[in-house]
C-alpha cells in the first residue's frame, strides 16, 4: 500500500501523535497531583480535585503504555537504545508513576488527617517526578545522548543518571512542569466551581509567564548556543540503512535548519507562545472549555517544535554523531511496519471514539456538595 519511505514518515508522525496523546491526556492529571497539596485548602476540596480526574486518569496513562509498544514494535532499536541507555531514569518514572494507584485508591479510606495528607504528597510526587524525568529525557534528547552502537547493533552508553541534569536540561524540566501545572489549572478551572475554580485561575496566570518565558529562553539557547545535527551524507530512504555508513556533523544552530526547509514548521513555536496568552483571556474570560482545549493545543505545539527542529533524528549520539539514529536507520522492516499501520488503522479510531464517549458522559463541574453527599463512594 506505502512504500517503506512513506511508512517511515507515517510512523514518526504517529510516534508524535502518541507522544502527544500522552502530554494532553495525562498532562493535566500530572498537573493536578502537583498542584493538589497548594491549592486544596480543605479535605473536601483535595477530594474535589481528585475526583475530577479519578474516572479517567487509569485511561490516560494508557497512552504512555501504548507509546511503549509501539516504539517497541516500529522504532525497535530507538526502544533499546533509550530504555537501556535512560535505565535508572526510567525507574525512577515508574516508581513515580507507582504513586498514583496507590494514592488514588488509598488516600482517603481513612479519615486521618496525617493519613490523608501524606497520600497528598505521595499524589504530588506521583505527578512531579514523571513530569521531572520525562523533561529531562526530552531536554537530553534535544542535546544528544552519549551512546555509540557498534556492527552488530549493540548500544554503549557512557553517561550516568545524574549527567542529564544539565543546565539546558534542567531549563526543559521548567518549561515541562510550568506546562503541566498550566494544564492542569485549566482543567480545575474548567470542572470546579467557587474558591477552588478562582485559585486554579490564578495558577494559570504565573504558570502560563513563566512557561512562555522559559519556552523562549529554550528556543535562544537551541538558536544560538546548543549544538544541532545533520546528515552531510547520501541515505537511502527507501531500503533497511546501514546505520555506521552515513555521515553526522555537529554545529551550532543546526536545529533551525528544518524551519527553512519547511517554514510552516515556524507556526509550532508562535502558535505555543500566542497560546499561552490566549489560555489566559480565555480563562479571564470564563471561557474554561475553550481555554482547556487552547492549553491542549500549547501542549501539542511545543512537542512538535521539538519534533520538528530534530526531523529526521529521533536519539542523536553526543559521543558517537554516526550513531544517532534517525527515522531511515532505525525502523523495523517494511513489513512490520506495513502490518502494524492496518492494526493502529483498525484500533485507533475505536480507542477514539471510546475515549470521546467517556468524557461526554463524564462531563461537568465536581463540587464540594457532591464529595459531601457521596463521602463512602468518591476518591
Amino acid at each position: 500500500m506505502f512504500d517503506f519511505e512513506t511508512l517511515r514518515i507515517i510512523w514518526w508522525a504517529i510516534l508524535i501523535f502518541l507522544v502527544c496523546g500522552f502530554a494532553v491526556m495525562d498532562g493535566f492529571d500530572l498537573g493536578i497531583g502537583m498542584l493538589l497539596p497548594f491549592l486544596g485548602k480543605t479535605d473536601d476540596e483535595r477530594r474535589v480535585m481528585l475526583n475530577t480526574i479519578g474516572p479517567t486518569w487509569e485511561g490516560n496513562q494508557t497512552w504512555l503504555v501504548t507509546l511503549g509498544g509501539i516504539s517497541f514494535g516500529a522504532w525497535s532499536l530507538v526502544y533499546a537504545t533509550f530504555f537501556s541507555g535512560l535505565y535508572t531514569g526510567m525507574l525512577v518514572l515508574l516508581f513515580g508513576l507507582f504513586l498514583r494507584p496507590v494514592g488514588f485508591d488509598y488516600r482517603s479510606k481513612l479519615a486521618n488527617p496525617r493519613w490523608r495528607s501524606a497520600w497528598d504528597w505521595a499524589l504530588f510526587v506521583g505527578g512531579a517526578v514523571p513530569s521531572v524525568v520525562l523533561s529531562l529525557a526530552a531536554g537530553n534528547l534535544i542535546m544528544g545522548l552519549p551512546f555509540q552502537i557498534d556492527s552488530d547493533l549493540r548500544s554503549t552508553y557512557s553517561g550516568s543518571f545524574w549527567d542529564l541534569f544539565q543546565p539546558f536540561a534542567l531549563l526543559c524540566v521548567l518549561v515541562g512542569v510550568s506546562l503541566m501545572c498550566l494544564h492542569g489549572a485549566v482543567f480545575l478551572h474548567w470542572r470546579t466551581e467557587a474558591a477552588l475554580a478562582e485559585r486554579a485561575r490564578r495558577v494559570i496566570l504565573w504558570s502560563s509567564l513563566v512557561f512562555t518565558v522559559s519556552f523562549i529562553a529554550a528556543g535562544v539557547w537551541v538558536a544560538i548556543g546548543l549544538d544541532g545535527y545533520r546528515i552531510t551524507s547520501a541515505i537511502d530512504t527507501i531500503t533497511i540503512a546501514n546505520l555506521s555508513s552515513k555521515t553526522v556533523s555537529k554545529e551550532n544552530g543546526l536545529w533551525l535548519a528544518n524551519y527553512s526547509t519547511y517554514p510552516w514548521l515556524r507556526l509550532s513555536p508562535l502558535l505555543a507562545t500566542i497560546g499561552a496568552g490566549l489560555v489566559i483571556f480565555l480563562s479571564s474570560r470564563r471561557y474554561t472549555g475553550w481555554a482547556f482545549l487552547m492549553s491542549g493545543l500549547v501542549v501539542i505545539c511545543v512537542i512538535v517544535t521539538a519534533a520538528g527542529s530534530m526531523f529526521p533524528f529521533i536519539m542523536p549520539s553526543s559521543t558517537s554523531p554516526t550513531s544517532s539514529l534517525t527515522v531511515w536507520d532505525s525502523s523495523a522492516s517494511h513489513y512490520t511496519l506495513q502490518f502494524l499501520f492496518f492494526a493502529t488503522v483498525l484500533m485507533m479510531p475505536i480507542v477514539m471514539a471510546y475515549t470521546a464517549w467517556v468524557y461526554r458522559v463524564l462531563r461537568g463541574k465536581v463540587t464540594v456538595e457532591d464529595i459531601q453527599k457521596n463521602r463512602n463512594v468518591l476518591y
